[in-house]
């Protein structure tokens, strides 16, 4: 039999809905009778309490105990008020004929007793997990940064970090533990036992190999011993105790001291050692994979994020697709719905699935979905994140089961209820406000907007799904805009995109993680056939994610996302009235895709950017370094590629740069080479040369692994090398060739360049501090250091400058690339002041964005972006 919605019109559509509308009203009963097709109105009674037990919680989480008990001593009062009155008032009414005339008199007190009670609940549970970060001696040891000892019982994964690159040095590597602490020892001898939630910090150095894609991947095939600890494992641990920046569901911080190889105390769980089993053996048939497959598939099977690479998680955040790398209950969806079967059938004759076709009876189908369901909790770990997608995932499930979506609210609304009193905390967890929001899109608004896409002739399963995209997009929207700041432009389009290939990676995937322990060559086989799909769904978002007009800037505020809101309703009206007219519908369309892929001849003409006729560009990377040399259409010389890989790629797209002969990294400082990757994406690159100084180690070898993977050879550069490409010609002048001649550091081992384009002399001088501009004016390369028409500041315009050079170079015009805000005070007003004393017309990228230089001579000119 075919799906409901399928292969008919509009009229019998119409005519089926007035046949339900009047068996409905002839049940007798609000909501109608319990067949699933005779719903009546959505019952909204259960939203009013969990939205109120949700408020109380977020507020009750940092009250005093005295706010605590008297919010629910008096909200429980007047629940009991209410009761009363409602009681006596029923009690008169049935003793005057024709006073109750409804059949459920009374209900708006119910519903504020409710209110009250889940309120006064709420507030209850709120205080104690409140209570739990004030107690035992763990806040009064953190406000004295004591140092202690500790045994620790983990309860969550432990995650590897490396934050953003904020200087020359990226922060140093760390294993991120969720635990609760259960005994702590002073240096006095004082043992205490407790029960405190903390979060411990393990700084680790990685191991280092040449033969990973990237530093990411590399971290994963030689983790910490601390990356392989199970939740339930104790530990014991000699640590610093200090205060938690930002507050949350932790009492404190355990900085760890001696962090090679952790003193375990406490074995993990059965249960936890078979999920680790489970998790361990998917990586490994996950192993021959293609790296983006390979760093995939585990997050879409059971949220193990730990091979995504920062570029890659960049791309699925600029995207929207985020979520399919969290545990979420699309996930259980899938699987339980390959169990039972298309929506609305699972209660009926022909229901379809594994489960009728293995003969299985409901009754024995609702225990293995159950059972399912237990195991997906404990494979992906029982912590809030996982019961959340749990019991949203089953929500949406019940809703494709039994077909009856409007009546799913209360179900929803219960959900949320009892998961903000089991854990509060989940009242201020942006996560779990998504996971709320995008179920109540699946349940609300995409019945009727893929009804309406279904009464226009689009195809059901794409009008379901593309109604789930825009859905989950208008009400989440506001929400990640607040978290990121930008709102993206392709989250519909590339959620589509991967629509279809999310139930197969999930399903093959979850296939490979069941049969690794057993049979590693039939689990290998199934995670090469989820790779193709998983690597489909890395590429959409690589590809959505590179587009220039991917994203726009948003405020990220609640002002912001309530302007968004506002937006958003705006444009759902108007596009109400444009869907009668098909014409202005597709301007729309063409509009909105010039406005995502920009090409460069229209944005040119629209912006100005970049200026015809270009000769160098200076990048807007932040607080780092990225600049172009032109050598001919679509062909650059990069130097340097800044600290983000998203921001120099879509600086190098802007320019419509396509072709690289030379990447030139001056040196190995992070906010010089990490953006790497993001100039090699898509581009054909000749080769990248770098200084003879192999420091800071850690970086160097990033280049290497980069560069090996994309088979880009490295060279080295040295002063007296000469190089042409097209008009554009260049001399290495610093560091100089004697091997003999060892630098303080990496910034006087920068890479310096005279450069010559068709009549225009440039000066690029990397990171050089005073010394070896001392050193290069006195090389045989100083006299051709005069008189140069732009100069590439050193040290992103540092006050650490020597007054000779800038003298000898003189510039026209002197070019600074430094990061709005950034916390070194560059540039330095002193070297600004020289220059422009010099009369060089002073530009930097943190005031005036992307420069770029035109023309040459008495035409000399700079535009920004």
């Amino acid at each position: 039999m075919r799906e409901e919605g399928e292969g008919y019109d509009d009229r019998r559509d119409e005519g089926r809905r007035g046949t339900r509308a009047a068996v409905h009203a002839a049940s007798g009963g609000r909501l109608g009778a319990a067949h699933p097709r005779q719903e009546g109105p959505t019952d909204l009674r259960l939203v009013p309490p969990a939205l109120a037990a949700w408020a109380t919680s977020a507020v009750m989480l940092d009250a005093a105990p005295a706010w605590v008990t008297g919010t629910a001593v008096g909200c429980l009062v007047l629940a009991g008020v209410l009761m009363t009155l409602r009681v006596g008032r029923m009690s008169w009414a049935g003793r005057v004929p024709g006073v109750m005339t409804g059949d459920r008199p009374g209900w708006p007190a119910v519903t504020a007793a409710a209110v009250l009670v889940c309120v006064a609940a709420a507030a209850v549970s709120a205080g104690l997990h409140g209570a739990d970060l004030r107690r035992g001696p763990l806040p009064a040891l953190a406000e004295r940064y004591a140092t202690v000892i500790a045994e620790a019982e983990i309860t969550s994964d432990p995650r590897l970090v490396r934050p953003r690159v904020r200087g020359p040095a990226p922060a140093p590597t760390a294993v991120l533990i969720v635990a609760d602490v259960r005994r702590v020892e002073t240096r006095d001898g004082a043992t205490m036992v407790t029960r405190t939630p903390v979060l411990m910090v393990v700084d680790v150095e990685r191991r280092r190999s040449s033969s990973s894609a990237s530093s990411a991947s590399s971290a994963g095939d030689r983790p910490s011993p601390w990356l392989a600890l199970l939740p339930s494992t104790r530990v014991r641990v000699t640590a610093r105790v200090v205060p938690p920046a930002d507050g949350g569901d932790i009492a404190a911080v355990l900085r760890v001291r001696d962090p090679e190889v952790p003193e375990v105390v406490g074995e993990p769980s059965a249960a936890q050692r078979l999920a680790g089993r489970l998790r361990a053996g998917l990586r490994e048939a996950t192993d021959g994979l293609a790296p983006d497959a390979r760093a995939l598939l585990p997050g879409l099977v059971v949220g193990d994020t730990a091979r995504i690479t920062p570029e890659l998680d960049e791309a699925f955040k600029e995207t929207d697709l985020a979520h399919t790398l969290a545990v979420s209950g699309s996930n259980l969806t899938i699987i339980l719905v390959l169990l039972i079967g298309p929506p609305g059938l699972a209660q009926r004759v022909e229901r379809r699935g594994l489960a009728p076709r293995l003969g299985i009876s409901l009754r024995t189908t609702a225990l293995l979905g159950g059972a399912l369901t237990l195991g997906f909790v404990i494979v992906c770990r029982p912590d809030p994140s996982v019961l959340r997608a749990a019991a949203c995932g089953a929500v949406a499930l019940l809703a494709l089961a039994t077909g009856r979506r409007r009546s799913l609210i209360p179900a929803l609304a219960t959900a949320v209820l009892l998961l903000v009193l089991y854990d509060p905390w989940l009242s201020r967890s942006y996560g779990f406000l998504l996971s709320v929001l995008a179920t109540g899109a699946l349940l609300t608004l995409v019945p009727r907007w893929s009804a309406a896409l279904r009464a226009r002739r689009v195809p059901p399963r794409l009008a379901e799904a593309l109604a789930a995209a825009a859905a989950a997009q208008a009400l989440c929207a506001p929400v990640v805009a607040v978290l990121s700041a930008r709102v993206s432009l392709v989250a519909v389009p590339c959620n589509l995109l991967v629509e279809f290939a999310i139930a197969p990676a999930t399903v093959l995937g979850f296939a490979a993680l069941a049969t690794a322990p057993w049979a590693m060559p039939v689990a290998k086989a199934l995670a090469w056939c989820a790779g193709w799909p998983a690597g489909w769904i890395a590429d959409v978002a690589r590809t959505g994610a590179a587009l220039p007009g991917a994203g726009v800037d948003w405020p990220g505020s609640w002002t912001g996302a309530a302007l968004l809101a506002l937006a958003t309703v705006a444009l759902l009206l108007a596009g109400r009235r444009l869907v009668r007219h098909p014409w202005w519908c597709g301007a729309c369309g063409v509009l909105l895709l010039l406005a995502v892929v920009q090409p460069p001849p229209l944005t040119r003409v629209v912006t100005g950017w970049p200026p015809p006729g270009w000769r160098f560009a200076m990048c807007d990377v932040g607080q780092g370094d990225a600049t172009v040399l032109a050598a001919g259409a679509g062909t650059g010389v990069v130097v340097d590629a800044g600290p983000d890989p998203v921001l120099v790629d879509r600086c190098l797209r802007t320019l419509g740069i396509t072709r690289i002969p030379l990447v030139v990294l001056t040196h190995f400082h992070a906010d010089h080479v990490a953006g790497l990757p993001g100039v090699l994406r898509g581009r054909q690159v000749g080769a990248i040369e770098t200084t003879a100084y192999q420091e800071p180690s850690d970086q160097a070898e990033f280049v290497r692994r980069e560069a090996a993977a994309r088979g880009v050879p490295v060279t080295r550069a040295a002063a007296g090398e000469e190089r042409r490409t097209g008009g554009l010609s260049w001399r290495v002048v610093w560091p100089p060739a004697d091997p003999t001649v060892v630098p303080e550091g990496p910034n006087d081992a920068s890479v310096a360049l005279l450069v010559r384009s068709a009549g225009l002399r440039l000066l690029l001088l990397g990171d050089l501090e005073p010394p070896a501009q001392r050193a290069l004016l006195r090389s045989p390369a100083g006299p051709l250091l005069a008189g140069v028409d732009v100069l590439k500041v050193a040290h992103h315009g540092s006050a650490y400058q020597d007054p000779g050079l800038l003298s000898r170079a003189a510039p026209r015009l002197a070019l600074i690339s430094a990061g709005a805000d950034n916390t070194y005070g560059h540039p330095a007003p002193g070297t600004v002041a020289a220059l422009r004393a010099m009369g060089a017309v002073v530009l930097s990228t943190d005031r005036d964005g992307a420069l770029a230089v035109t023309g040459a001579g008495a035409e000399l000119g700079v535009a920004g972006d």
